[in-house]
């Protein structure tokens, strides 16, 4: 369970650290427009990701344990939620696409590093 935690908090530290960086590469690199969709993509993202972690650790944590439907319901009601948000940042055109799917992905980044640093700490840990 100890590597779970670490995983997850690792995970939800990055989100935010990312989050910042290709935000200013967004604005940095590209252009204004741009930089707004990459902070947009990844707050929702983001946002979305800590509102599940809330909800598993308070569904699973005893006494209190949730069914899995509740569970299920607000998973769709957040993943509908979020798409409507974004069909309306896409069609009102109010942000980049491209700089928006940028955005989104920030959470897949953090995961693959989460993974990336455990596999490391594992194979420094047989090395000793």
């Amino acid at each position: 369970m100890i590597i779970q935690k670490r995983i997850l908090k690792f995970v939800l530290f990055a989100n935010w650290i990312l989050l910042v960086i290709a935000t200013v590469a967004g604005f940095a690199v590209f252009s204004a427009d741009a930089g707004i969709g990459v902070l947009t993509g990844a707050l929702i993202v983001t946002i979305n990701f800590h509102f599940l972690v809330k909800t598993l650790k308070k569904a699973l944590t005893p006494p209190h344990i949730t069914p899995i439907k509740g569970i299920i319901i607000k998973y769709y009601i957040r993943f509908f939620v979020t798409g409507v948000i974004l069909f309306v940042l896409i069609v009102k055109n109010l942000v980049n696409p491209f700089a928006l799917i940028a955005g989104l992905s920030v959470i897949v980044v953090s995961m693959m590093l989460a993974a990336v640093n455990e596999c490391r700490q594992l194979l420094l840990k047989e090395a000793r």
